[in-house]
């Protein structure tokens, strides 16, 4: 690919990620519910999740997802009702006065890294994307492996400073709270946000 071309991949990618959604929220979500605890990770599962659906989009695998709805529909439901357990834990995680404990809500690397990927592939918006706007700026036939490797580089080199950005926002505000109060209604606020995507992804 031209140098062009890939730069406005790279501008088209950077709005598409950055624009609010389920993704956005989640992230932001986990940050005011729990810090940067288990961030990398958890963005770690979005570039690989991201990577899957660019990675069928070039192929020409769209069919794919019609193919086998019965797995996308098993990853969808499995990551949702990991959220909404993640949810109940929040929602009903103790709090202390004068101290946000983000360790609280402990997972382990592995689950942190595995609830986004279900959440991207059960994302309208990234699917929209890869699968709709990016033939749109990429000319899929003239593609080559090394244009792939390009492509690859972008996403990893946009995705995880735009999440970790939002992330480092949403931990600095939270820190902004001190009261008991406050942290309970963070809390739930984090919780209800986590349900209503995970409710997102079962009814895509």
């Amino acid at each position: 690919m031209t140098l062009s071309g890939l730069l406005l991949f790279a501008g088209v990618y950077f709005v598409a990620v950055a624009t609010p959604g389920p993704g956005i929220a989640l992230v932001i979500a986990r940050a005011l519910g729990r810090g940067l605890n288990g961030l990398g990770w958890f963005i770690a599962g979005f570039v690989v999740g991201d990577l899957v659906l660019m990675t069928l989009a070039v192929l020409g695998l769209a069919f794919v997802a019609h193919t086998f709805a019965t797995v996308f529909q098993i990853v969808r439901y499995a990551g949702a009702a990991y959220l909404l357990w993640l949810a109940w834990r929040i929602w009903h995680a103790p709090v202390q006065r004068t101290e946000i404990a983000p360790e609280e809500v402990s997972e382990r690397p592995l689950g942190a890294f595995l609830s986004s990927p279900s959440l991207t592939l059960g994302n309208p918006k990234p699917i929209i994307f890869f699968l709709s706007i990016m033939p749109l700026v990429v000319d899929m036939t003239a593609l080559t492996e090394v244009s792939y490797a390009e492509l690859v580089a972008i996403v990893i080199l946009v995705l995880p400073p735009v999440l970790g950005a939002t992330a480092l926002i949403a931990d600095r505000a939270r820190r902004l709270f001190r009261s008991e109060k406050a942290l309970r209604r963070i809390n739930k606020c984090t919780a209800t946000v986590m349900a209503g995507a995970a409710m997102t992804i079962a009814r895509t």
